[in-house]
């Protein structure tokens, strides 16, 4: 670490021992939290066997990783209280040792200013001084302010490994009635390990992060898998509790700009740095990251300041009425008391969104996806706050569904095995109908590399990929859409309406003998079906049966073609000898763009209906 001038400070160093003496029993101490927990007073406190430091009460925002024990806490009678009960506290809370305070992380502050949780003595954390006598919080700012304030007797543990940052992070040494130096080196956190399905995972989450987004982050698998899927975007910004080497990256990607932020225009908003001694090293002076506290960082109001904001939590299981449990492993989980913070920022936000990522499946095999919770533990309440949950399979988007269509969308990014038990037991539930259709065996068939964008030539951007049974009321608004000829066009006949048997039927695909092929445009979450084609194959002679359907306000722009393109690749990749389809004499536009797809075309005209047929050359052949 870059070494800081020192001001004569050194003679007020005492011995740990010798601070700990100033404490009696019965006495509440604030500790701070995670990279800030000052370890050396900390490890003292916890050795000491000493008459006075007997009947304690701890006090910590949140517990990373383990560095106090139940046994040290029983063995010392002390109790513990936290405002997110974490790594530790989660499986110790019926130890009796454990207090978890319910609260929203932004009201924390305001909970300790009021006095309601008495302060007596405080263990701070902090860097040396510089030359005019301010010492910085370092790598985590949340409420030290405010301990600092409450309590009558102040502890500053100096450790010159951690960074000396900017924003609200500046003390002076003159606050500090004892000073300690540490003997422990910064708390420092590794960076994580990413498989297959974490990463597929991240980059189904990046295909939705639009360029001018502010993002937040934190300390898990999918943040460090998601940095580099973003590298690509745009003026992205950061206000974000956590900062971490994933988020670092990004930054120095050029991605980040915060341009289009508010507040703190320019500048990478956090609380906490959590990572490896590079980020810490990166962050030393470092003026485009700027350190406040959690009343500033999880505000809802001021994140809802920020346009685009997009709130991304990874969750540990969900359940089909959008309900979520979040992670309890790891030295860092997020809880409901955050997170209800930042979804509720997204949702004042102009254009935010929220998002919740998970593989389908945990390391054991077990469905991520279940029909209830029950009794996990860490769970998230507010459902109607989750916009979308993510997973290797896919993006079931959720905002301002039913109950039943949440239900099926979460279905369709399940694990492929685990979807027929999901469907019915959600059926059994009446979540779905009773008549639900699950086509058994085809879901790993779905063919999820025609998932594609494309700007066509007015300027309009379509996002494709095959049909799910969850696009089924999408479907049904866009086919009442259509006016009677270009349905007549589509069916030869006039429907008028479009039951949920028919329609049902419509977007459960056999992706074993076709596919079907839907245009979206709009964000994800608020996006809607333009344009559908499909292919199926005829048993009879090999060939696959074509049909399209365009909304009118998107014709002759040059969806037809693309899709036309994606039906000959589907039908390349399945073994069909070719092509068909039956057009009326009138619809030209189709004829256009048959005429164009580059194959031979026989056509032949009965009846008013030309029937197309459309063979591959032959396998080692060329197709003119």
């Amino acid at each position: 670490m870059p070494s800081h001038t020192r001001p004569d400070w050194e003679r007020r160093l005492v011995t740990p021992q010798a601070a700990l003496t100033r404490i009696r029993p019965g006495t509440t101490i604030f500790i701070g939290t995670g990279p800030a927990t000052p370890r050396t007073l900390l490890n003292s406190l916890m050795d000491s066997d000493a008459h006075n430091a007997k009947d304690l009460e701890l006090l910590q925002l949140a517990t990373h990783g383990n560095i106090m024990s139940v046994a040290d806490l029983r063995a010392h009678n002390y109790r513990l209280k936290t405002f997110f009960s974490g790594y530790i506290s989660w499986r110790t809370i019926q130890s009796g040792r454990v207090d978890l305070i319910a609260a929203y992380a932004s009201r924390i502050p305001q909970i300790l200013k009021s006095g309601q949780i008495p302060i007596d003595v405080a263990f701070i954390q902090v860097t040396p001084p510089d030359e005019a006598g301010y010492c910085s919080l370092g790598v985590a700012v949340d409420v030290a302010r405010e301990a600092i304030d409450q309590a009558s007797f102040v502890v500053g543990e100096i450790n010159p490994d951690i960074p000396f940052t900017f924003g609200d992070t500046f003390v002076s040494i003159d606050e500090f009635d004892l000073l300690v130096r540490s003997e422990e080196p910064a708390a420092v956190y590794g960076r994580w390990a990413v498989d297959d399905a974490m990463d597929q995972v991240a980059a189904n989450i990046a295909a939705v992060v639009k360029d001018g987004d502010c993002l937040c982050y934190t300390y898990n698998p999918l943040f460090e898998a998601l940095s580099p899927h973003l590298s690509g975007k745009k003026d992205l910004g950061i206000h974000s509790l956590y900062f971490t080497d994933a988020l670092m990256d990004l930054v120095k990607s050029g991605a980040v700009t915060n341009y289009r932020k508010s507040p703190f225009r320019g500048k990478s908003l956090t609380s906490y740095a959590l990572g490896t001694e590079a980020l810490y090293r990166w962050l030393d002076r470092n003026p485009l990251v700027e350190f406040q506290g959690i009343d500033w960082v999880c505000n809802p109001t001021f994140i809802g300041r920020n346009p685009q904001f997009v709130a991304i939590y990874e969750a540990r299981k969900v359940d089909l009425f959008g309900g979520v449990a979040f992670p309890t492993r790891g030295r860092v989980a997020s809880g409901p008391g955050e997170v209800v913070d930042f979804f509720s920022g997204a949702e004042i936000s102009q254009d935010g969104c929220t998002m919740l990522g998970l593989p389908s499946r945990d390391e054991k095999g077990e469905s991520n996806i279940l029909v209830a919770l029950m009794d996990y533990p860490n769970q998230f309440r507010m459902r109607e706050s989750v916009h979308m949950i993510v997973t290797e399979y896919g993006i079931a988007n959720l905002k301002w569904r039913t109950l039943r269509e949440r239900a099926q969308a979460i279905i369709d990014i399940a694990h492929p095995d685990d979807r027929e038990y999901l469907v019915a037991q959600a059926r059994e539930k009446k979540l779905l109908y009773a008549n639900q259709i699950y086509i058994s065996g085809t879901a790993h068939l779905y063919p999820s590399h025609l998932a594609d964008e494309h700007t066509f030539k007015d300027g309009t951007t379509v996002r494709f990929r095959a049909i799910k049974p969850s696009d089924e009321e999408a479907m049904r608004r866009f086919f009442y859409r259509f006016s009677e000829k270009p349905i007549y066009y589509r069916f030869f006949y006039k429907i008028r309406t479009m039951s949920h048997d028919k329609m049902q039927e419509y977007v459960n695909v056999d992706y074993s003998s076709g596919v079907s092929v839907v245009g979206l445009v709009g964000r994800p979450g608020d996006e809607k079906i333009i344009a559908e084609a499909r292919v199926v194959r005829d048993e009879r002679d090999g060939f696959g049966n074509m049909a399209f359907l365009i909304e009118e306000a998107y014709q002759g722009i040059g969806i037809g073609s693309y899709l036309m393109g994606s039906l000959v690749r589907v039908a390349r990749e399945k073994g069909m000898k070719g092509l068909t389809a039956e057009v009326l004499a009138g619809n030209k536009s189709m004829m256009k763009i048959f005429e164009k797809a580059n194959l031979t075309l026989e056509a032949h005209l009965a009846d008013g209906i030309y029937h197309i047929r459309m063979p591959f050359a032959a396998q080692g052949g060329r197709q003119e």
